[in-house]
């Protein structure tokens, strides 16, 4: 069977990736001199106590080659097939490295490594599934073929507290044109194959949940869904809620944003993920 590999920018919630035997390679997150692999040596709560109590501002890094070559290497001792699909190379230097780690198996295994173009459950919801197809015996090239579509289908939204850390983070591209309200306001942002796009404010928080469920509304075909929020549990239900009813019988997976990316989106975050079919 083809083995999935990405990485913990992609937020999938643990009991998801064991069932689906998806392997998540860490992320880097530094606060000045202290490193933490992301979900292993830092945990989420952790983290979104550590960044508003910290007056240091974090930063993150792709997984170094060999985190990616132990993976591959003990994967290749189950299977000559693996799949790796990784955060978008608009924002992070972990799809590069993938791809030199692997033609670097110690046995014979072919691994095809991919450019999601997306972040968060965007990307999750594209390694999900991959690993579905995996499971019911899909070949390689088949579930490559399927995984080069859904990229061009994944679309992020997201409503943030502050565009603050996204800016200090280097990574706030056409939506600095929703910096500097006179008045307090939700800006919502986009991710689309790889640009980060201004979306526009709301007044509240509520209206600004409503705005996430008309984009997704906008969406034609939806496939599978996921909600995200970074320490704004109440909210994420709300949200889960109102997709439930919008889209009975779909996948809506909740997730938290975890420390790699929640370094770029601070706190009180909620967003929803769309895989188009």
């Amino acid at each position: 069977m083809v083995r999935i590999v990405t990485d913990s920018a992609s937020d999938i919630p643990a009991e998801v990736a064991e069932d689906l035997q998806i392997s998540i390679v860490p992320m880097y997150v530094r606060f000045g001199t202290e490193v933490y692999r992301d979900g292993a040596d830092l945990k989420t709560d952790e983290f979104y106590r550590k960044l508003v109590a910290s007056r240091t501002v974090p930063t993150t890094s792709a997984p170094k080659m060999k985190d990616f070559s132990e993976v591959y290497d003990r994967l290749a001792e189950e299977t000559d097939e693996i799949l790796s699909i990784h955060l978008s190379s608009s924002f992070s230097s972990a799809y590069e490295i993938a791809l030199r780690a692997s033609g670097r198996t110690k046995k014979e295994c072919h691994v095809e490594v991919i450019d999601s173009r997306t972040a968060a459950m965007g990307l999750g919801l594209v390694a999900i599934a991959a690993a579905k197809q995996a499971r019911k015996g899909l070949s390689l090239q088949q579930i490559v073929k399927m995984v080069k579509g859904a990229t061009l289908r994944a679309r992020v939204y997201v409503c943030f507290e502050t565009l603050e850390y996204l800016r200090m983070g280097g990574r706030i591209g056409k939506a600095e044109s929703l910096l500097g309200s006179p008045i307090k306001v939700h800006p919502i942002v986009g991710l689309e194959d790889g640009e980060i796009k201004p979306l526009g404010r709301e007044r509240s928080r509520s209206k600004a949940l409503e705005r996430l469920c008309d984009l997704v509304s906008e969406s034609v075909d939806v496939s599978s869904l996921a909600v995200e929020q970074g320490a704004a549990p109440n909210e994420a239900d709300r949200l889960h809620s109102r997709l439930t009813a919008l889209y009975p019988g779909k996948p809506i997976y909740a997730s938290m944003v975890g420390s790699a990316v929640a370094v770029h989106t601070g706190p009180r975050v909620v967003g929803v993920c769309v895989l188009g079919g």
